[in-house]
């Protein structure tokens, strides 16, 4: 029998950088690392936003810059990611949550922007950040990287086409990247949050949300973005070196009920 091996559940010290870390569960994210001793890289396209995030952890003694980032730019990407780097000296983990919401009728006029912009942002960013990452995770001695997609993924509601194609290619890609870069021992996972109480879901009144959440998850409410972080955060960990390519929904239970 092999002896016992003690695997660390630390983060501290380990560099991430989120997107869409201005608020929501990008916000929350940022500090769950850095309440565990990680360095944060705030990015996000509200610069004032990231900004405001970055003094929030900064505040309570934990370690995090920010910096503006669209990610529907390439150049940005690769700028932003080589600063990270050289600022926080390496690069650790990368948690590709910038997204946005995306509602279009499948023969409404503008669908093809709608379309456009939805992938842009919610999947041709994700291979754009992980290709600029790339060198420095090959450096890292925990090189982690976590998308955020959707219960869209899994499942759709109705006028929410091109939202639920690109939250679908996110799962695809991160399988395939799972199974591309394992040899190099980089970890590659998706996150698929369900009703999650974000900015995106504050216009939906409380009476409609109660109604859902009672109908359609298994707890019976609206999740917080601190708890689709912890999953992010488990993921991260050291001691998760032998997950890879999962698929994984923080919804309450809402995939596994039927009635």
């Amino acid at each position: 029998m092999s002896d016992f091996k003690q695997l660390s559940r630390s983060v501290r010290g380990l560099t991430v950088l989120v997107t869409g870390a201005a608020s929501g569960m990008g916000r929350a994210t940022a500090h769950v690392f850095a309440a565990e001793g990680a360095n944060v890289a705030v990015t996000d396209f509200a610069a004032d936003g990231a900004k405001t995030v970055a003094a929030e952890i900064t505040a309570k003694g934990e370690t995090a810059k920010a910096w503006t980032l669209d990610v529907a730019n390439r150049e940005e990407i690769n700028a932003v990611v080589g600063d990270v780097a050289a600022h926080f000296g390496g690069l650790d983990i990368i948690v590709n949550n910038a997204g946005m919401s995306v509602h279009a009728k499948i023969d409404d006029e503008d669908y093809d922007a709608a379309w456009a912009k939805a992938l842009a942002v919610m999947l041709t960013a994700h291979p754009r950040v992980i290709r600029a990452a790339l060198p420095y995770l090959r450096k890292s001695k925990s090189p982690r990287i976590v998308n955020i997609a959707s219960t869209e993924a899994l499942g759709a509601t109705a006028e929410l086409s091109p939202y639920s194609a690109a939250k679908a290619g996110v799962t695809g890609l991160t399988r395939s990247l799972a199974v591309e870069l394992g040899r190099e021992g980089i970890t590659v996972n998706c996150i698929c949050p369900g009703p999650i109480t974000t900015a995106i879901t504050a216009r939906i009144p409380d009476e409609h949300k109660e109604i859902y959440a009672k109908r359609r998850t298994a707890l019976r409410r609206y999740g917080d973005p601190e708890e689709v972080a912890h999953m992010t955060l488990s993921l991260c960990l050291p001691a998760a070196s032998f997950l890879t390519g999962a698929v994984i929904p923080v919804d309450g239970g809402l995939m596994a009920r039927n009635a």
